[in-house]
């Protein structure tokens, strides 16, 4: 299956952000892009791999007895 390209608009749908949020992230050279003439394009893999990249894991919690400030309660 070829490879698919998004626009702007597209990447910013599928991160959930405002199309500023990816504008910024390619003036910023966070994230690799395709440029056709005026065209800005993110391959779909990219940005998976951008996601992958970005997210992260949660933690097990584990209770000592202690607040989240660090005081014991």
């Amino acid at each position: 299956m070829p490879e698919q390209y998004l626009t702007v608009a597209q990447v910013a749908e599928r991160l959930g952000t405002s199309e500023r949020f990816p504008r910024r992230l390619i003036a910023e050279r966070r994230i690799a892009f395709v440029k056709i003439g005026t065209h800005v394009r993110i391959a779909e893999s990219v940005l998976d791999s951008y996601i992958e990249a970005s997210t992260v894991p949660a933690i097990r919690s584990v209770r000592s007895g202690r607040s989240r400030f660090g005081r014991t309660a």
